[in-house]
């Protein structure tokens, strides 16, 4: 039942509460004498305001009756006693309560209107000097600026938080720039699309044939394709998706490109008879990555005989027989500047770390550790026994790296790393952006050695690195093959590296951790996924049912991400008089929920706290695919706390809650980095692209003790069959090829 709408009319009592990210605060208005309540989003109320409000009341459980405002007006205080009150909020740095109303008492009414138009005459004041008069004026029409483009940017449906996003980036020229190309907003403010921007340029009367709507579209052809991916698109397909977006013809694209290459905003290059289109900083960031790999691949001339003395001494101490590929990847990492290591699950890839590790220590060589992920920082962790930790920290992340797709790291070429050897894990995850900045902060002459599997799915960011850097064949790699006895006594394994080679797996419930429950319906996998986790596999792994993962191929459909989230929540986590929830837009939060951070977000503040509330150590930074359980709600402070990993402590306003989704169900493509006790895999039907043996086999090895698949035995083998990836346009190779050629003339 939808509530009713009223209009109320008051003076602003006082500020009770505000969320400085979101603007979200609750109000004490005094109407016709009474006081009412009021909570909204209000980016610009001040003490003292005649607020003009249009909302509903409701009964909150804890806090009583409140005016929950969905539309509103400010305006200026009329009366000496308002004025007083919005002088003396601290609104105006430099005046409080007393200064406040020594103001009011000269002047008044007018007091407003001699701030305005004689702001000198304030110094007639005692405690305000000619430069302190001037000061107030200043911050008073900043003021007013500031509340004139609030409601600027609000007529164009922009919300308050956004629009607190905007005028931090633009400031009081925020309406001449807006006005002049609206679609500056999806280049200059995180968060803002081409689509939210072509919405305000729409309302504001820009026509939908301007070239500077051509333009921003492009951009954002381009800056989609990255986010699927992509370093660059064919021009074809460029204009073939401009097209579809924009309406455009093939003249006008041919023009725009051109612009845009003149403006810098993208690179043109031909090659093997492709025209390719790179957004700018992409193209750079790709050369710059060949450019540095090339570099460190430099080589040693070590002595063999007295490597291979060492070598078995290290076998000694760590107290293994290293197998030949083992050995050769050793040797490399001793031999080479940059050495590739690679290969499937129980072929050896941490023991070869640990004897490179213990070798170099031997030398009292300095050995830095790293990975994509918090997680898989952790896991290096604890199978080498060094701390490792991820690269954004490594790098000394500062500031929010993810302006214009460049991160901003205290570790570059000006602050390089210092250390003799950095060992990269789990580098099927790194991305180009994150590569760029890794690859800056290494000099010539430290050893880099990179580890991962090549055969797991690539990053969520644009580019292969890793398989384009083994692809180059310009680099030392070492693929590991052979699966280790203690590795091949687990199902999960051998049928892993089945799947990877394209053979079918046994699926008749004889094995002890790889398991397929037979279903051809939609609810009754539902059903059994329910049943898994609530009842079967927390006993069976030794672990909690927030331990237990489902990965599915997509977010959409029965079996999609989005509805199985709702569906384990209700049983998993169900409603409780007891247990506080949020709304938010179509999805509820509520406490003991487990979530995911779905985007890096750099900026977020964390602590660790101990049970006395006492707080022990504070960061910064929440990275995407990082999971973590509700632990709080708070309906006055619109804030929702999450418990990350290592008892982290994260506190969620609004204006990041966005930041956050269920995660019961994950798609198999964010589980990338993570390992779980136990994993189950709904597999029925699902677009083709989706049903693919590079999914099926990362799904599978995310698992220590256990893999329950439930659906089509089927969709199983067409899986296993269908070995087409989703192919990605990437230039390294390239790059790297022509370079190293150009080094040899």
């Amino acid at each position: 039942m939808a509530l009713e709408l009223e209009t109320i009319n008051g003076h602003v009592e006082k500020i009770v509460f505000r969320n400085q990210e979101n603007a979200y605060t609750v109000a004490s208005l005094s109407v016709e004498g009474d006081e009412v309540m009021c909570t909204g989003y209000f980016a610009d109320l001040t003490e003292g305001d005649k607020l003009i409000a249009e909302g509903s009341f409701v009964e909150h459980k804890q806090y009583g009756i409140q005016f929950v405002v969905t539309a509103y007006e400010i305006q200026e205080p009329e009366t000496s006693i308002a004025m007083e009150k919005y002088l003396g909020s601290g609104i105006i740095k430099g005046i409080g309560p007393a200064l406040a109303s020594k103001i009011v008492k000269k002047f008044g009414d007018d007091t407003f209107n001699i701030i305005d138009r004689e702001p000198e005459r304030l110094s007639e004041i005692r405690g305000i000097t000619e430069k302190k008069a001037s000061e107030i004026a200043t911050q008073f029409e900043e003021k007013r600026e500031f509340r004139n483009a609030m409601l600027f940017l609000n007529q164009y449906g922009v919300s308050n938080s956004l629009a607190m996003k905007i005028y931090k980036e633009y400031g009081i020229k925020v309406m001449k720039i807006v006005r002049e190309n609206p679609y500056r907003l999806a280049e200059d403010i995180a968060g803002v699309g081409f689509k939210t921007a072509d919405e305000i340029a729409l309302k504001m009367g820009f026509s939908m044939e301007s070239s500077m709507r051509m333009k921003a579209g492009i951009l954002f052809v381009l800056s989609l394709a990255a986010s699927n991916g992509h370093t660059y698109l064919p021009f074809e397909i460029l204009f073939e998706e401009s097209k579809r977006l924009l309406g455009i013809s093939e003249d006008e694209f041919e023009n725009d490109i051109y612009e845009l290459k003149s403006d810098k905003k993208i690179f043109l290059k031909e090659i093997n008879h492709e025209r390719r289109v790179y957004n700018n900083n992409l193209y750079y960031m790709e050369l710059t990555v060949a450019r540095k790999l090339l570099d460190l691949n430099t080589k040693s001339n070590n002595n063999f005989k007295v490597m291979e003395a060492k070598v078995r001494e290290v076998e000694k101490k760590i107290g293994i027989n290293l197998e030949v590929l083992q050995r050769k990847a050793v040797y490399e990492a001793v031999e080479s500047g940059l050495v590739i290591i690679t290969g499937g699950p129980g072929t050896g890839k941490t023991t070869t770390i640990n004897a490179i590790i213990k070798l170099f220590e031997m030398q009292n060589m300095e050995i830095l550790l790293a990975a994509p992920t918090g997680r898989a920082a952790k896991r290096m962790t604890e199978t080498t026994g060094m701390e490792a930790q991820t690269i954004h920290r490594l790098l000394e992340l500062n500031g929010n790296p993810e302006e214009g797709g460049v991160m901003r790291f205290e570790r570059n070429e000006e602050n390089p790393l210092e250390t003799d050897v950095i060992i990269i894990d789990e580098m099927s995850m790194v991305d180009t952006y994150l590569m760029y900045s890794l690859l800056k902060a290494i000099t010539v002459g430290t050893r880099l050695i990179l580890v991962g599997d090549v055969d797991q799915l690539p990053s969520v960011g644009p580019g292969k690195v890793l398989k384009d850097i083994i692809s180059s064949e310009k680099f030392n790699v070492v693929m590991l093959n052979e699966i280790f006895r203690q590795a091949a006594e687990s199902d999960i394994i051998t049928n892993a590296h089945k799947i990877n080679a394209g053979k079918s797996i046994k699926l008749d419930n004889k094995s002890k951790d790889f398991f397929m429950i037979k279903m051809d319906n939609s609810l009754q996998i539902q059903r059994a996924l329910v049943s898994l986790i609530d009842e079967k596999l927390p006993k069976y792994v030794s672990a909690t049912k927030h331990d237990i993962q489902v990965l599915t191929p997509s977010r959409k459909g029965e079996l999609g991400v989005e509805n199985l989230n709702k569906i384990l929540q209700m049983y998993i986590n169900p409603p409780n008089i007891n247990k506080k929830e949020k709304q938010w837009g179509e999805m509820v939060f509520r406490v003991n929920d487990k979530v995911m951070q779905i985007k890096n977000d750099y900026q977020l503040e964390w602590k660790i706290v101990t049970k006395t509330g006492l707080t022990m150590k504070t960061g910064t930074g929440v990275f995407n695919g990082d999971c973590g359980i509700i632990r709080e709600i708070n309906d006055y402070a619109g804030t929702v706390t999450v418990e990350f990993d290592e008892g982290k402590m994260v506190e969620y306003s609004n204006s990041t809650l966005e930041e956050l989704d269920l995660a019961y169900a994950v798609t198999i493509h964010k589980s990338q980095g993570s390992e779980y006790p136990a994993v189950i895999i709904p597999l029925l039907n699902a677009p083709r692209p989706l049903l693919n043996r590079n999914l099926l086999y990362t799904a599978v090895t995310r698992a220590r003790k256990c893999v329950a698949i439930v659906g089509s035995e089927g969709s199983v083998n067409e899986m296993i069959q269908n070995e087409s990836e989703m192919r990605r346009n990437t230039g390294l190779v390239d790059s790297i090829i022509e370079m190293e050629e150009a080094d040899n003339v």
